[in-house]
């Protein structure tokens, strides 16, 4: 059984916001609510810019899932966390466990009223029966009982996002880090292991030649 899974290339995301205006358009998500959002660090910074898309990740172990007092979480036989909203009372407790801030509440005023929470969906929608006009007021779309990918991933124009079978994916990204030929470049690989040495020739690919030791002369 595949496991769903999201992955953001920060070497492709153009922060065109296409993922988010995607993903609005095709449930009709509440004004106020943003089920996924591009974040930028470094913004403006030439060179050191990088954008991703972020939304629920839908974790193998959710912590939200953990912290959850009324038990309103589950995960489907594909890895999607998804959520019971007649069972959720507001309390913002996932909002508070989630890194990724994916939890959204419509709502905010004195007295911590949220209403009920709003999360991605994987484009899965929710307990009620696949495709019924409930499960569309409540969730939104089930792209995934109609065969179909995530809007958010398919809208991409650049194939940053990809969403999917978390292997295949896997694949994907491997193969795009193999022809790039980078090694400490990649985001993320300096901040596991540290910066690379300063001229250090990054991993050929996998089949190429190593390329030739260089010399220095004697001065």
């Amino acid at each position: 059984m595949a496991r769903m899974k999201f992955l953001c290339d920060a070497e492709r995301c153009i922060e065109c916001n296409g993922c988010v205006t995607a993903c609005k358009q095709e449930h009709e998500v509440p004004w106020g609510v943003n089920r996924r959002r591009v974040v930028t660090i470094n913004d403006g910074v030439i060179g050191a810019e990088k954008s991703i898309s972020v939304a629920c990740m839908h974790c193998s172990d959710a912590p939200c899932m953990a912290v959850c007092p009324v038990d309103c979480f589950y995960r489907t036989d594909d890895g999607v966390v998804l959520h019971d909203k007649d069972l959720c009372i507001g309390c913002g407790y996932c909002f508070y466990a989630c890194p990724f801030g994916a939890p959204q509440f419509p709502q905010a005023g004195a007295f911590g009223l949220r209403g009920k929470m709003d999360k991605c969906t994987f484009c899965a929608g929710g307990p009620e029966p696949d495709k019924s006009e409930a499960e569309f007021k409540k969730y939104g779309r089930n792209r995934l009982a109609e065969g179909k990918l995530p809007a958010c991933a398919e809208m991409c124009s650049t194939k940053a996002l990809l969403g999917g079978d978390g292997d295949v994916i896997a694949d994907i990204y491997r193969e795009r880090v193999t022809r790039r030929g980078k090694g400490s470049e990649v985001w993320g690989w300096g901040t596991a292991y540290g910066p690379g040495q300063k001229g250090a020739t990054p991993p050929a690919p996998a089949g190429a030649p190593a390329a030739p030791a260089v010399q220095k002369g004697k001065s």
